[in-house]
């Protein structure tokens, strides 16, 4: 039985997470948008496929989508 010792590696480290941000900028020309956190941080990110003022999920850097438009709800452990 051969192993991939790469695959097994991964296999132990968490997927990023998916998120949810608001898209406040679309840079059509460079394929990125700039999309803003809740706690108003922003963060430049690739993918324009969501419209501004959209909310958009996205991972590790990249728009994956649109999101819905629900309510935040933010509760502090």
């Amino acid at each position: 039985m051969t192993t991939n010792l790469y695959r097994a590696l991964r296999d132990l480290l968490p997927e990023p997470p998916l998120q949810v941000a608001t898209v406040t900028a679309i840079q059509t020309s460079a394929g990125t948008s700039t999309i803003t956190w809740p706690g108003a941080s922003q963060q430049t990110v690739r993918g324009t496929s969501v419209a501004i003022g959209a909310q958009a999920f996205v991972r590790a850097g990249v728009i994956e989508g649109a999101a819905p438009s629900l309510t935040l709800e933010t509760i502090e452990i």
